[in-house]
């Protein structure tokens, strides 16, 4: 079986809607025999293989790329790699070695797995009962067709010309309103597909071209570069961008592990230098108060003597014995010499309030310093 090829030049639209004909016929053959053809259904004929993988008949992809030479891409039906220039074809030997032993053993294909229409699919026109999913639509028929009813557009002449597209329920959008004829020409005056015989009526005159998908087409892949380079730059800013947060997260996790450690060796100062405070006052405490237990020593031993002095003196005042009174008055009237006991030199007023001042001017200093300095972090200066 042999797919037939339109001889007429194709513009915008045809060529379009050829690339959809083999896209649909390879949706539609997925699930058969891996030695049939994704284009013409049935077992492949002198094999090829293209760069991408895939299998047809060497007729069926010629056929579907000369369709395609006026855009100057060409394309896989099945998974739409393209291919700039035109490839070479050539045989695939071992898939045409696998045939001839299948032919040998006698394996019978598979039967075709029938592909019913779902909600969002379009329905064939001839099926009676229960609706084939249809792999493609006709311009010409204004139809559209499941696998088995397409075929007569494949096998009889009569059908050759008939413009077949990808299925589709919008099949007027793809017809003349005016002359009922497949749009095929682009007009440039008006920016719109017109037929031919709009060529020859409404547009005469005008800027017409079949063959604007060649421009075009310069100026899709030149907009699909762009695009392109404007994704891989945007790719490449998310991609810093997240670098960046990870950095950030790295770099506060970092930070507060820092201040962790500084502000706890901080506190680890701050209570050394409290005990260190703490053993000053308790050094002068136990100071003034040693010097004070040894005054008061001496003031109990000075007030011992002078009661002692004072009982003589009593005594002495009450004695008839005047040779007695003469001897003592002497050495008991004289006073005590001013060096026999060292003056009173303790403070009776001290107090330490003063280191009380201290810490809280050291702490006052401490908070200000400290709420200065947080004040100038910023993201700037990090």
């Amino acid at each position: 079986m042999k797919v037939s090829r339109q001889t007429t030049p194709q513009c915008l639209s045809t060529t379009v809607q050829s690339v959809s004909v083999c896209i649909n016929m390879a949706e539609a053959t997925l699930g058969k025999d891996p030695f049939c053809c994704s284009i013409c259904l049935d077992v492949l004929k002198d094999p090829v293989t293209t760069a991408c993988g895939h299998s047809y008949c060497m007729g069926c992809i010629k056929g579907c790329w000369d369709q395609e030479d006026l855009k100057g891409v060409y394309s896989c039906p099945l998974c739409m790699e393209s291919f700039i220039p035109r490839p070479v074809l050539r045989k695939n030997i071992l898939l045409v070695e696998l045939m001839e032993k299948q032919k040998k053993t006698g394996l019978k294909s598979a039967p075709p797995v029938l592909c019913y229409a779902g909600p969002r699919d379009v329905e064939c026109d001839f099926c009676t009962r229960r609706k084939l999913k249809a792999v493609k639509s006709c311009l010409v028929c204004l139809a559209s067709y499941c696998e088995t009813h397409l075929q007569p557009h494949f096998e009889s002449p009569a059908f050759q010309k008939h413009k077949l597209v990808k299925a589709s329920t919008q099949l007027e959008e793809k017809i003349c309103s005016h002359h009922d004829k497949p749009l095929e020409v682009y007009c440039r005056t008006d920016q719109q597909c017109i037929c031919y015989l709009c060529t020859m009526n409404e547009h005469k005159g005008h800027d017409t071209a079949a063959a604007e998908r060649t421009e075009k087409q310069k100026q899709l892949v030149e907009n699909q570069q762009k695009s392109q380079q404007r994704i891989q730059q945007k790719e490449k800013e998310m991609q810093e961008l997240r670098q960046a947060v990870v950095s950030l997260k790295l770099s506060a996790q970092v930070a507060v592990e820092d201040s962790e450690r500084i502000f706890t060796e901080l506190i680890c100062s701050i209570e050394r230098r409290n005990s260190e405070v703490k053993q000053q006052i308790t050094a002068q405490e136990n100071a003034e108060v040693s010097r004070a237990k040894r005054q008061l020593e001496q003031l109990e031993q000075e007030i011992a003597e002078l009661r002692r002095r004072d009982a003589e003196l009593e005594q002495l005042s009450h004695t008839e014995d005047h040779i007695h009174f003469f001897q003592s008055f002497q050495s008991l009237c004289v006073p005590p010499g001013s060096d026999a006991l060292p003056s009173i030199s303790v403070n009776p007023h001290i107090s330490f309030h003063f280191v009380k001042n201290f810490v809280s001017e050291v702490t006052e200093q401490l908070e200000d310093i400290c709420k200065k300095e947080i004040a100038k972090l910023s993201w700037e200066g990090c």
